[in-house]
């Protein structure tokens, strides 16, 4: 297929994502390497430990050129609950089968730096009262005098009683959820930096739901990101409320638990079609818990997400103060927090670039729908990128599904849409 007739599928039916997957799997494997990098930023005054896994072919020469003629790479952003084990399907298939390079990095804090397996120990809430909280750095820990438990049911329609750690103000804790937007912004900088840099390599950002947002903030910022590959990735945190038609207000200090709660939402997404009773779902969601809970489970990111912007500036007063930086600075600090909600504007600024946008047809979190209502949005930047969304036959909004028919999940199709798209133009028009 050559560059000017391929376009992305508006819809690619189940029959047509299991050939899709047939495709795919048939195809001769290529070695990879997989290592993982732990560095350190230095970010508002604070050292933070960021974990980086890289997925490479053996022989460098396997990795394709994409339609820019440039090395073809792919950050990965996993979502709001987990760390970089959620999209490592992914992360290996398209080395493996497309040679493509693969750099998925962990949210500042959810790595977790205490086992050779990465996988977080116990439960997330503890019998003690105390509970799991991030480890921004390697020997950073955070203990319970620092937070105070809260119960929140002013979403249990949807997502059940809430339970967040609220940081007390004073504390290591408090600071640093005041200082963790900044350091994210700078751990995806330095992870560009030192496996894909610039006039080598082009990047082809994914962040998954939360990290959607995430990976548009750095597609203006890394200045060799060439397109926005989604499943199920949320746009700009500005634009959350006005496509869901929901609001997320809690003060910056709480951090989100992730329980067997969320576990069982995402559950019932790809479970509702089934004919089995309450007791067997509740049942399943707590065996799927069982594996579930090895992930992070806590979430400070909502901020960015969902367009918290009374939060953000008070996040970014408070790293200002302890800081002691002078009214005009604070400011500065502040306009830059508000701006990881948005695109950047004005002269010289490098465009949004286009954004393929996959979603699976039972996710019920991230929709198709919401997809949508973002093109206006979108239509109305300057200079406008252009937006593709895909409805997926397939697929719930977890990368971790996975059916009879479809034993790898989404993830083959997804990879081999996100490659066509790359090799054969779809982000240089």
């Amino acid at each position: 297929m050559s560059e000017s007739d391929w376009q992305p599928p508006s819809t690619v039916s189940l029959e047509e994502v299991v050939k899709l997957d047939r495709e795919v799997t048939a195809l001769p494997n290529i070695e990879i390497d997989e290592r993982e990098d732990i560095f350190r930023v230095r970010e508002l005054e604070m050292d933070w430990d960021i974990g980086v896994m890289i997925y490479t072919p053996r022989d460098p020469a396997r990795i394709p050129r994409g339609a820019d003629g440039k090395k073809a790479a792919v950050f990965l952003l996993h979502g709001g609950v987990s760390d970089f084990k959620s999209v490592e399907r992914v992360a290996r298939l398209l080395p493996s089968k497309f040679g493509i390079k693969v750099v998925s990095m962990t949210f500042p804090g959810r790595f977790y730096f205490g086992a050779a397996d990465r996988d977080w120990p116990g439960d997330v809430e503890h019998g003690d009262g105390s509970a799991r909280t991030p480890l921004w750095t390697r020997d950073l820990r955070i203990t319970p005098d620092q937070y105070t438990i809260v119960r929140d049911t002013s979403k249990r329609a949807e997502y059940g009683t809430l339970i967040s750690l609220a940081a007390k103000p004073g504390t290591e804790f408090f600071q640093r959820m005041a200082a963790w937007p900044a350091a994210f912004e700078a751990a995806i900088l330095q992870s560009a930096r030192r496996h894909l840099p610039d006039g080598e390599f082009s990047i082809y950002i994914h962040g998954h739901s939360t990290g959607g947002p995430f990976a548009m903030m750095a597609s203006q910022r890394v200045p060799n990101i060439a397109g926005l590959v989604g499943y199920g990735s949320s746009p700009f945190g500005w634009m959350y409320p006005l496509i869901s038609g929901d609001d997320w207000e809690f003060p910056f200090n709480q951090l989100r638990l992730r329980t067997w709660r969320d576990t069982a939402r995402y559950m019932y997404e790809g479970m509702k079609q089934e004919k089995i009773g309450l007791p067997m779902l509740i049942e399943l969601a707590f065996e799927r818990w069982e594996s579930a809970r090895k992930r992070p489970n806590f979430k400070a990111e909502d901020f960015v997400h969902k367009n918290s912007t009374r939060a953000l500036e008070a996040a970014a007063r408070v790293a200002a103060e302890r800081l002691k930086l002078s009214q005009a600075e604070s400011q500065k600090l502040v306009e830059r927090y508000l701006g990881y909600t948005r695109e950047l504007s004005g002269p010289g600024v490098k465009p949004v670039p286009n954004f393929l946008s996959i979603h699976g047809s039972d996710d019920a979190t991230v929709t198709l729908q919401r997809c949508q209502r973002s093109l206006p949005l979108f239509a109305g930047l300057d200079p406008a990128p252009t937006i593709a969304p895909v409805a997926l036959g397939a697929g719930i909004h977890s990368w971790g599904w996975t059916s009879a028919a479809l034993p790898q999940g989404i993830a083959p199709a997804v990879a081999k849409l996100w490659r066509d798209a790359i090799i054969y133009g779809f982000f240089v028009k």
